[in-house]
């Protein structure tokens, strides 16, 4: 690679996107663009119209190139792209490569009874997990095509090709239809166990694999190069290479080093819109509790998603008329968050709940609890990420191991202390506060050299300050877990 040579890292969110100029020998940020996106929908609904997502990478892209040039780098610099995208939502396009509709997004709940249909349509979660890893819920891509077909037929039928948020990105940008196997083990049609797209689970939902892109060997695989008419667009040199990109989870497992020959069953807590558990690992996970996707590196990525995080305690605070950080321990109350349904517990119908109050509640109690719900909620989700690598997450080895700390929450200092609080274990929280759109530079680093991608994030480095364990909380956690075990069983599926 030459001297000085900068990859860009893209994460497309579902709120916005970033696109980081990274030196390439170190993995120092040189610049950062920020768009937003609309979301748009009520209820159930959460859709976005997927040029959003290209008019965002644009201008993420420019002001990112004015940001490298005041620091005295031209883009003649840039030999890489890759793009990290939000996992599972589906777009549908026409044969000039136009979105026929807004793209149905990950935390789109309107296709759980499509989910609840194709798991039974094929004998059950355990008929899924064995072979695609995951059991379908609403989140699933395979889900929301199915919804489609049952809803909007004339969409399902009129559609030439079907894409990931991520495939969308990297399509425009090359010019070629390539997912990986990361983003493609979220889809609920992709088999971890054949490494391929499972011509029964197709069958079963009625679509075409003519439409899907190819999968390509890895997420850093280089796929194309950048067209003429995108290097034009986004003010970078055509020629530069393409990476297949990957899954937002996925990038930033590769981002924090984790797979390869390191980092094998180290736990991550990513808090964010959702909260987000994982663990890189040889073993392939098959849990009905637990999304079992590949890794964009040939490992597996054992995960769990909960749909009401950091989003859902600031909806909380804001109705309080509190500051996020003025919370206090719950005390005797119990808040379970669930504002927009759930993922995990699967109770896509569900809804906030609050048990507990007296005269001496107090608001700051409140939101306290709605904190403790919420990460007692992932911690439990974190306990099955941990025995689907084969191990016992009680076992001092495994609670010894220091839980890597992700995403908006970590920079909250009552997020860290409740997680602290209610998990026992030490806490690592990385420097990196870009850890996916990091991940995609190292995917757009092994595009342009062919070095492995794990590798190159693991040389980087990310740094981060180490807090020892507090005293766990179990007074606290078991009031929570009990609320939340009589929850699911009586909330609505």
């Amino acid at each position: 690679m030459p001297a000085n040579a900068v990859v860009i890292g893209v994460d497309s969110s579902t709120q916005s996107t970033k696109a980081v100029f990274t030196d390439a020998a170190t993995g120092r940020p040189l610049a950062v663009g920020r768009a937003p996106h609309r979301v748009d929908g009520e209820g159930g609904a959460r859709e976005t119209d997927p040029e959003v997502w290209w008019h965002a990478l644009r201008e993420a892209v420019a002001t990112g190139l004015k940001e490298l040039g005041a620091a005295g780098v031209d883009a003649s610099a840039v030999t890489g792209i890759a793009v990290a995208g939000q996992q599972h939502g589906l777009v549908v396009l026409d044969r000039a490569g136009t979105p026929l509709r807004p793209a149905l997004l990950w935390n789109d709940t309107r296709s759980a009874p499509q989910a609840a249909a194709l798991t039974e349509a094929l004998g059950g979660p355990d008929a899924w997990t064995a072979r695609t890893g995951s059991v379908p819920v609403a989140s699933m891509t395979a889900a929301k095509w199915q919804w489609l077909r049952e809803n909007e037929p004339a969409h399902a039928d009129a559609a030439a090709a079907v894409r990931l948020p991520h495939d969308f990105l990297t399509e425009r940008l090359a010019g070629v239809a390539a997912t990986d196997p990361g983003d493609a083990s979220g889809t609920c049609w992709y088999s971890t166990a054949t490494g391929s797209y499972d011509p029964e689970l197709l069958g079963l939902v009625g679509l075409d694999a003519a439409l899907l892109p190819q999968v390509a060997a890895t997420g850093g695989t280089r796929v194309g190069t950048l067209t003429p008419a995108s290097a034009s667009a986004l003010g970078l040199p055509a020629g530069i290479a393409v990476a297949a990109g990957t899954g937002d989870n996925m990038a930033a497992a590769v981002g924090l080093g984790l797979g390869g020959e390191g980092l094998l069953n180290h736990p991550v807590l990513s808090l964010g819109t959702s909260g987000t558990v994982f663990a890189a690992s040889r073993t392939r996970p098959a849990s009905p509790l637990l999304a079992g996707f590949a890794g964009t590196d040939g490992t597996y990525l054992p995960l769990a998603c909960t749909l009401n995080c950091t989003l859902a305690v600031d909806k909380v605070a804001a109705l309080l008329g509190l500051d996020r950080e003025a919370a206090e321990a719950g005390g005797e109350l119990v808040v379970l968050p669930y504002l927009d349904g759930e993922r995990t517990p699967d109770l896509p119908a569900a809804a906030g709940l609050l048990t507990g109050l007296r005269h001496t509640t107090t608001r700051q109690q409140i939101l306290g609890a709605a904190y403790e719900g919420a990460v007692v909620t992932v911690l439990r989700a974190l306990d099955e990420v941990l025995r689907a690598c084969g191990e016992d997450p009680a076992s001092p080895e495994a609670a010894s191991r220091p839980l890597r700390l992700v995403g908006g929450g970590a920079r909250g200092r009552h997020w860290i202390e409740t997680v602290r609080r209610l998990s026992g274990r030490p806490l690592l929280i990385p420097d990196s506060t870009e850890l996916v759109a990091l991940g995609a530079a190292a995917l757009a680093a092994s595009a342009a050299t062919g070095e492995d991608a794990v590798s190159v994030a693991a040389g980087w480095g990310t740094g981060g300050r180490e807090l020892p364990p507090l005293e766990r909380d179990m007074e606290a956690w078991e009031r929570v877990s009990s609320v939340l075990d009589r929850a699911a069983s009586s909330l609505p599926t």
